[in-house]
């Protein structure tokens, strides 16, 4: 049997240590239970959380972006009706992806921020989230969840380069989530998993007997390698602990998918009340949902021309009205994502809190498929808002540096990330 585990409820336990303290040996969803148990103690840090949600065909600055910088700001059009959050949101105007160009191709550098253009092949690496994924993710059942409105393409990368297909269905992703799998499919995934590993270690064995014959050039590549396979071989322990799991329940009913593929804002909000759930049962704490951009008419009283046509305006002034119509009711139905987080109790405080949340587009005049002055705003997470950072339009501020302030607010220490040269100025951690 083992010993009883005694705490030092004087000292600060990290939920790992806690979990290590207690002879548990693999990663657990974060139980409200916890702080409950632990009230005594010196505050146990919540869990941090990012969702990064990405439009293909941009904002137009004239109705996004605010005339003054600061927090004395007059808003503008496009966040008239957000005013009640104010104090939760940050407006972010000229910046941009350093070395990234090509228009909407730039789109899969959205939160990889790799150097992209039109002129010459490129290569793309690791995005934002899957970094995250990588290295804290083990602790949900789902390291990240990758989403869209409407098809597969998302900015979603591994290290290699290679582009995470999103889930667009709002029912199949409340199955994933919620609906417990049958015992036969528990089942195939252990035995996947276990094959998996299997496979890892004959591999690891065979690439072993490699060293002796190779240089140290070699070697070390070697060694990233092991790192690599040992890597994966940890996710597939995860991978088999969480099928054994029940999935949490919710007093909600499975959602319908919108038949309309042009109702571009219904579709929003549907996925974007999924990822609130997901959120708040800590499914995953990584999501990036990628609205993308409709080539049909989104059904909004006044609007009877596509929005991809819209978006591409020529400063046609009865295309820029529409196009307002339509992306105004965009960012409100972000706004009512955040007020959705804002009002969700999580341990001492609220799912906003915890969460940071970003909007932006690679596209920051689509029109011109200009992908420079990107639309941003960025909300939650523990940081000081209620401002509108202004950088130089002609001379844009890297917008890496934002992901790096985001990646550290969640714990994980690096100070850079693609073409960043260090936090962002001017937005600062409440704490």
């Amino acid at each position: 049997m083992a010993k009883p585990v005694h705490f030092n409820f004087q000292r600060k336990l990290s939920r790992r240590t806690m979990l290590r303290g207690a002879g548990v040996a693999m990663a657990m969803p974060w139980l409200n239970a916890m702080t409950n148990a632990f009230a005594s103690t010196a505050k146990s840090q919540p869990p941090r959380r990012i969702v990064c949600m990405t439009l293909g065909l941009g904002l137009h600055a004239e109705n996004l972006f605010p005339e003054l910088p600061g927090s004395d700001y007059r808003p503008s059009r496009y966040l008239n009706r957000l005013q009640d959050i104010r104090d939760q949101f940050t407006v972010v105007s000229g910046v941009s992806h350093p070395g990234v160009n090509g228009g909407h191709r730039a789109e899969a550098s959205l939160l990889s921020a790799a150097p992209m253009s039109s002129a010459a092949a490129s290569r793309n690496t690791v995005s934002l989230d899957q970094l995250l994924a990588k290295h804290l993710g083990d602790q949900t059942r789902f390291p990240s969840l990758v989403l869209g409105l409407s098809g597969t393409n998302s900015p979603s990368y591994t290290e290699n380069g290679a582009m995470i297909p999103a889930e667009d269905s709002p029912a199949r992703l409340f199955t994933r989530l919620f609906i417990d799998d049958s015992p036969t499919e528990q089942a195939r995934q252990k035995h996947r998993a276990q094959e998996g590993q299997s496979i890892m270690d004959l591999v690891a064995d065979d690439a072993r007997s490699l060293q002796r014959t190779l240089g140290a050039g070699d070697r070390d590549r070697l060694d990233a390698y092991f790192t690599s396979v040992r890597e994966l071989e940890r996710r597939l322990v995860e991978t088999e602990a969480w099928s054994n799991r029940p999935k949490p329940k919710v007093d909600i009913s499975k959602p319908v998918d919108i038949g309309n593929p042009n109702d571009f804002v219904g579709r929003q909000r549907l996925m974007s009340d999924m990822i609130r759930l997901a959120l708040s049962t800590d499914s995953s704490r990584f999501v990036t949902l990628h609205l993308g951009g409709s080539g049909g008419v989104v059904p909004i009283e006044g609007v009877d021309e596509g929005y991809h046509s819209l978006s591409h305006h020529g400063l046609d002034e009865e295309k820029l009205e529409q196009l307002a119509l339509v992306e105004t009711e965009i960012v409100h139905a972000w706004g009512d994502f955040l007020r959705g987080l804002q009002s969700t109790s999580d341990n001492g405080g609220t799912l906003l809190d915890h969460t940071s949340v970003l909007l932006t587009s690679n596209l920051g005049n689509a029109s011109s498929h200009d992908n420079r002055n990107m639309p941003v705003l960025f909300a939650g997470g523990g940081f000081r808002h209620g401002r509108h950072l202004a950088f130089d339009r002609k001379n844009n501020y890297p917008l890496p540096n934002l992901y790096v302030s985001m990646l550290q607010q969640t714990g994980f220490k690096q100070d850079r990330f693609a073409t960043a040269t260090g936090t962002m100025t001017g937005l600062e951690p409440t704490a």
